[in-house]
């Protein structure tokens, strides 16, 4: 009889544990984001290259996500899939750039698709340009500093009594 009830306490125990288990394990599950401009297949086949005017493109399309700066001739429509999982850093999955570009006559001259694969990685350095001079540390910087301080005698406006304040109405180099 007690090693039936050991058994029960046994499996009761596992469950236990199991139920924290598979909670933290279903947490880590990708999460899925779209951002930017939504696109929309019957919008993009309202454009019609040559004919359609810059102002009925933005009627159909919306504002863009970006415009060329040389003229404003081209808008980018950007829309972007980003993928986390657990406690990652969001990664890119998907891109797809949606470019009109426009004639002198402020018609739409062509439609153009980028995807992620397309584009070219630009790795920043977020590297600090170095200085000239000893780098010193947080004890070194403070004790550096001792005995650097003057007295006031060297004739500063503070230590003369000659200054702008309401008192004598004289500058610092003692004129009217």
């Amino acid at each position: 009889m007690t090693c039936i009830r050991l058994q029960r306490h046994v499996r009761l125990l596992m469950l236990a544990a199991a139920i924290p288990a598979l909670g933290a394990i279903s947490g880590c599950s990708t999460i899925v984001e779209e951002r930017g401009y939504v696109i929309d297949k019957n919008d993009l086949e309202r454009l019609q290259p040559g004919v359609t005017p810059k102002e009925e493109a933005r009627s159909i399309m919306g504002s863009p996500s970006t415009i060329s700066t040389i003229d404003g001739e081209a808008w980018y429509y950007i829309s972007s899939r980003f993928e986390t999982f657990a406690f990652y850093k969001p990664e890119e999955t998907n891109r797809t750039v949606i470019a009109l570009y426009f004639d002198r006559t402020n018609t739409v001259q062509q439609v153009a698709y980028y995807g992620l694969e397309d584009g070219a990685i630009v790795n920043f350095k977020d590297r600090k340009t170095p200085t000239r001079g000893k780098e010193l540390t947080i004890l070194g910087q403070l004790f550096s500093n001792l005995g650097k301080f003057n007295s006031g005698a060297s004739g500063d406006a503070r230590s003369t009594g000659r200054g702008t304040g309401a008192g004598g109405g004289r500058t610092a180099t003692g004129g009217l």
